[in-house]
């Protein structure tokens, strides 16, 4: 190979290589659980009729800063998820409500917590998740 080509072809290598940025999302060694606890009301939301941990609520994760939920898991029996295998980043968990003002057309909302994981194995704890049923 002529040294001429030589140069090209490696400078391009190593801006390729270098320019490649691990971001959010799977790939990595870290996870982020929590807990869903459902607050269970009378249909109009004026009695409480009891609070016990959400079991089999889907609870969904937003890599960074993208559109669309990017996982979606569901709790076990405690009402806990973890969504495991995680690179370092931003995130936001979130779970589906009902609307217990009763004022949202589709009467449900979703109950966010944003969660940072900092380093590589990291379990990180999000805030619990109320959820009105």
């Amino acid at each position: 190979m002529k040294p001429s080509l030589l140069i090209p072809l490696i400078l391009t290598f190593l801006i390729s290589f270098t320019s490649c940025s691990k971001e959010e999302g799977e790939g990595g060694n870290s996870s982020i659980y929590g807990k869903v606890i459902v607050h269970d009301y009378n249909s109009s939301y004026t009695q409480l009729n009891g609070i016990y941990d959400g079991a089999d609520e889907e609870v969904y994760i937003i890599y960074g800063d993208d559109l669309s939920y990017s996982e979606r898991i569901r709790t076990n029996y405690n009402g806990v998820f973890e969504f495991k295998y995680l690179r370092p980043g931003n995130y936001t968990v979130f779970v589906y409500s009902e609307d217990s003002t009763l004022t949202l057309p589709s009467g449900k909302y979703a109950v966010l917590r944003e969660v940072e994981i900092t380093g590589n194995r990291q379990t990180v704890r999000a805030d619990d998740i109320i959820i009105f049923k």
